[in-house]
């Protein structure tokens, strides 16, 4: 009994703190990985095996984003099913230099993105409680969403080249400059020296320019008036 009572008392380990964080706010672990990955993106593109290590730590947030979606309402299997050729058309494209092998990797990971997306909306929504995690699920959705925008103007810029202009003169845009773009309008700043010049790539823009709006007129404004009623309880 005594050395139970002590095994009790003993601090939980540096591995347990992790796990139960990992399991009481997935959404703050998601949104920390896709912070991460996009500050490392300026130190990785342009090197060699860069791509191998952005592929890595795009299959981590893969990951991560199906721990995230099992503590959400959504469906855990159809998370797995999404992510599973998401994951394998990422290392494929590693291996071979086909452009189709490329547009399908860049499409499923856009697809699994944004049924990530749509477990955390409902994961907000719940229940009528803002709970310290949904608060981490605003900022975790939206870098979702703008990677899930991102992976689609790769893959529209793969099937109809010069889709975007910049700075530079190339045909394409490298993933950090589409991430800026789909940042910008997804927050609807319009601050980008990058722009969606063909119609394939304007038409999918606005798609995200409405979404930025409704995300922040249906999700971000609910919370807010959730916290602000539990305030005054």
């Amino acid at each position: 009994m005594t050395s139970t009572w002590e095994d009790l008392r003993q601090p939980p380990s540096r591995s347990a703190r992790w796990r139960a964080t990992l399991r009481k706010q997935p959404s703050a672990i998601l949104l920390g990985v896709q912070v991460l990955v996009i500050l490392l993106l300026p130190f990785l593109e342009d090197t060699e095996g860069g791509r191998a290590v952005i592929s890595l730590l795009s299959l981590s947030a893969l990951v991560t984003a199906v721990f995230t979606v099992r503590s959400t309402p959504a469906l855990t299997w159809l998370s797995i099913t999404l992510a599973l050729p998401a994951a394998a058309f990422e290392v494929w494209s590693l291996l071979s230099e086909s452009s189709t092998v490329l547009v399908f990797a860049h499409c499923a990971l856009a697809l699994f993105y944004v049924y990530t997306a749509y477990a955390l909306i409902s994961y907000m929504f719940e229940d009528y409680w803002v709970t310290k995690d949904e608060l981490f699920a605003v900022g975790a959705c939206f870098t979702v969403l703008v990677f899930a925008f991102a992976y689609l103007f790769l893959a529209v810029q793969e099937v109809w080249p010069g889709s975007f202009i910049g700075h530079s003169g190339t045909d394409k845009r490298t993933f950090l400059e589409l991430i800026y773009l789909s940042t910008a309008q997804l927050t609807s700043v319009g601050l980008s020296d990058v722009v969606a010049v063909l119609p394939e790539a304007r038409a999918v823009s606005t798609v995200e320019q409405l979404g930025g709006v409704m995300y922040v007129a249906m999700v971000i404004s609910r919370l807010v008036a959730l916290t602000v009623m539990r305030s005054r309880q």
